[in-house]
């Protein structure tokens, strides 16, 4: 029962029950002609009335279009931030569809509270569960690796070559400019500023020396394989992240390929090919880099240059360089395939998954070789 007669407005009606519901009813036109004016009234009413609930009596409606349901859309939200219910009944059929749409349950309408924001402790709580999550995929993705490499050395056929050597010159001649360019310009930086206190003391053909050492053994590998992780990982992270949000991994596996198989070993074994090649070439740009300004600046001679260079330079100091970019090229292209195996979402996941890519793989590109340099230093 009403507590009084209805009460009208040029819009509306209302109705005000004895346990503080409000029934609004007899509105018969919700459309962008009255849309403004009817939520004007409808929130003062909300305001000054302070009902219990809201019911919205639609058997009257003749036309509603979208600015009528967002009429009934920011009372929702008005009572929600109330914790109050807003009911929507006698919904005529022509109206359904459309105030569906605006994610109404057109019996009722519950309201829902704003999810509470975590404290600290449930940030951390939740990051720590994130990382584990991802560690465990991380892991489980290397054992997938290493038996889909396993299958491969007993089913050579299975591997497909043709894809491997398109990876090989994506991976590998594409990208020899930019570490031909780089590596020069190192080369000619380093023997540079050595030259400006080598030269003191009467010591330029030592340029060579520190050109061509630290070249080979560290700088050549961490440079060329920081350019790879830029160039290559970041692309195969982009490329299989395509291919995840786009469900064709999904089609593979229920076509019956192995992802793994299919897609990430012919990149690995690829990179694990080209990349010591690559760092080969680095470290001779790099040499004839240091050439020049020995040649321009340091009066020394090619044929002494390169003699104080090769005598510097033991076959140890070149294969331990060669190790730790094969290091780097299996870290680079398993990394490229994780996260391009992890991206969900759209074009913002596959955009963060090349980013993650590229950031972890120069980091475990900067860890491998710390740890590298400590246990040569045990080694030694």
């Amino acid at each position: 029962m009403a507590s009084s007669a209805p009460l009208s407005s040029n819009l509306y009606q209302f109705d005000l029950k004895h346990d503080g519901e409000v029934v609004v009813h007899t509105i018969e036109k919700m459309s962008i002609d009255n849309a403004a004016s009817l939520l004007k009234k409808l929130r003062r009413l909300v305001k000054a009335k302070s009902p219990s609930a809201l019911t919205i009596d639609l058997n009257s409606l003749a036309y509603i279009d979208d600015f009528g349901a967002q009429v009934l859309f920011e009372l929702r939200d008005l009572l929600s931030s109330q914790d109050r219910k807003l009911h929507i009944v006698n919904t005529p059929p022509h109206a359904d569809d459309i105030i569906s749409r605006m994610f109404f349950d057109l019996d009722e309408c519950v309201i829902y509270k704003r999810k509470r924001s975590l404290n600290i402790i449930g940030r951390l709580g939740e990051a720590s569960l994130r990382y584990m999550y991802n560690v465990r995929f991380m892991v489980s993705f290397l054992g997938s690796v290493v038996l889909a490499f396993v299958h491969i050395l007993f089913h050579p056929r299975a591997l497909r070559a043709s894809d491997t050597l398109s990876n090989m010159e994506k991976t590998g001649v594409d990208a020899l400019p930019i570490v031909a360019l780089i590596s020069f310009l190192l080369g000619f930086i380093m023997a540079f500023m050595s030259s400006l206190q080598l030269r003191q003391f009467g010591a330029n053909i030592y340029v060579a020396s520190l050109v061509g050492f630290a070249m080979v053994s560290e700088l050549g590998p961490i440079m060329t394989a920081i350019i790879v992780a830029g160039r290559s990982g970041s692309a195969i992270a982009a490329e299989i992240g395509t291919m995840k949000i786009s469900e064709e991994v999904d089609a593979l596996f229920v076509m019956g390929f192995n992802p793994t198989l299919f897609l990430a070993v012919p990149k690995i074994l690829a990179a694990l090919i080209v990349v010591p090649l690559l760092t080969l070439f680095s470290d001779l740009f790099a040499i004839l880099g240091g050439l020049l300004i020995g040649v321009t600046m340091l009066d020394l001679s090619i044929g002494s240059y390169m003699k104080q260079t090769i005598e510097t330079l033991t076959l140890f100091e070149v294969l331990w360089g060669l190790m730790k970019s094969a290091v780097f090229a299996v870290t680079i292209a398993w990394i490229g395939c994780l996260r391009g195996f992890q991206t969900r979402g759209g074009a913002a996941g596959v955009g963060n998954a090349a980013t993650s890519a590229v950031v972890t793989s120069i980091f475990l590109i900067i860890l491998f070789d710390s740890i590298l340099a400590v246990l040569r230093s045990y080694w030694s």
